[in-house]
């Protein structure tokens, strides 16, 4: 009896601290990802999202291989999109499911996705690979059960595409998870990206933030609009970043210095692989340069400093200053023929020079090329 007794408050007290253990393992899941993202922006450092979508083809080793290079090249987090062609839309072939234009010109919309989805059996696997390379993990979720499936494998955060940026059923589903989520705004009205604010402010104080995007595929430079990122800042009072939808990297190096914190841009291994995104991603070596160019970005972007910096007083040292020109004898006066402001500047600073040349005598002979100093002059300056 005293056995039982002692085993089962044993089993109890372990049953306790497996609990704790739980809640402390789910409470720093629910934080870790946040934390980074606010700790990069706090620190004026942007957050890189390398967006994989249908980029490998269907090819779990290829998917396994984007995550690879993304993290070689400091992607600080990898991306994906969790849907299937029926929780996206319907096997329907009438003219308005038919694109036109573009990239995918002619395709259907069901026929589409249905070669672009990412089977959702790959999820946590992938999630777990992509931790394990240093990056967080981050899906775009378009309906309730793909909400509900990632909140199965434990995601972190959420993004909300720009076609669904409209959905206030879904954007209430993703608020409901008290999770922080990234909203992409291509297409938006100031009304309807407020809508989409408070309709998540309703239902969840976690951060927001905002991504300025040209939902065209690829984007053009002139519709590609940066200058609305300070205005998004200024206007709906939360982060904000880009969704790189155009070639190379030049207009995420705009947003970053125009204020971005996070930048999204897909990525694939070769463009030659004719994937379903592929015509608008970056390869392999030109997302290395990407983060390559936004980190050297941000070290030129700085932050407000005057005077010289350490690299600078080699250059400090060959200022102009007073010197001497010419040989001058004590008691002589100074003249513009026989004292200049040249570099360098060990001199008197040129703040003298017309005095000196006004009321200057010189205290003592004083050979060419001496710097001027206060000793060296009859008058007090």
């Amino acid at each position: 009896m005293v056995g039982n007794i002692v085993l089962g408050g044993i089993k109890e007290s372990l049953n306790f601290i497996n609990c704790i253990i739980n809640v402390s393992i789910k409470t720093y899941i629910e934080v870790r990802i946040m934390i980074k993202l606010l700790d990069y922006i706090k620190k004026n450092k942007t957050y890189i999202i390398a967006e994989m979508s249908g980029n490998h083809g269907g090819d779990f080793n290829k998917c396994l291989e984007i995550i690879k290079v993304a993290s070689e090249a400091g992607a600080n987090c990898l991306k994906i999109q969790t849907y299937t062609s029926d929780t996206i839309t319907i096997n329907c072939h009438n003219d308005e499911f038919r694109l036109n234009g573009g990239l995918w010109d002619g395709k259907y919309l069901y026929d589409l996705y249905n070669v672009g989805y990412t089977p959702w059996e790959w999820t946590k696997e992938i999630k777990r690979i992509t931790e394990e390379n240093g990056m967080d993990f981050l899906s775009t979720p378009f309906d309730f059960s793909s909400v509900d499936f990632l909140e199965n494998i434990g995601l972190e955060f959420y993004k909300i595409a720009s076609m669904e940026i409209n959905d206030i059923p879904l954007i209430k589903k993703i608020a409901l998870t008290k999770k922080p989520v990234i909203m992409s705004c291509g297409m938006a009205s100031i009304e309807e990206i407020k809508e989409a604010i408070d309709t998540y402010r309703t239902y969840s104080d976690k951060e927001i933030v905002l991504l300025k995007c040209c939902s065209a595929y690829p984007s053009k430079y002139e519709d590609m609009n940066i200058s609305t990122i300070p205005d998004m800042i200024s206007r709906f009072k939360t982060y904000v970043g880009l969704s790189d939808h155009s070639g190379g990297s030049l207009a995420s190096i705009a947003a970053v210095v125009s204020g971005a914190c996070v930048i999204e841009k897909h990525i694939c291994i070769d463009k030659s692989d004719n994937t379903v995104d592929s015509g608008f991603s970056l390869d392999k070596n030109e997302f290395k340069q990407l983060v390559f160019d936004i980190r050297n970005t941000e070290r030129a972007l700085g932050k407000p400093t005057y005077g010289p910096s350490i690299d600078e007083m080699n250059s400090y040292k060959i200022r102009r200053s007073l010197y001497a020109v010419k040989n001058i004898k004590k008691g002589e006066k100074f003249t513009s023929e026989n004292i200049r402001s040249i570099r360098p500047s060990n001199g008197l600073h040129t703040r003298y020079y017309d005095f000196l040349i006004k009321e200057g005598h010189a205290a003592t002979d004083i050979k060419f090329g001496t710097p001027l100093s206060k000793n060296l002059v009859l008058e007090i300056i």
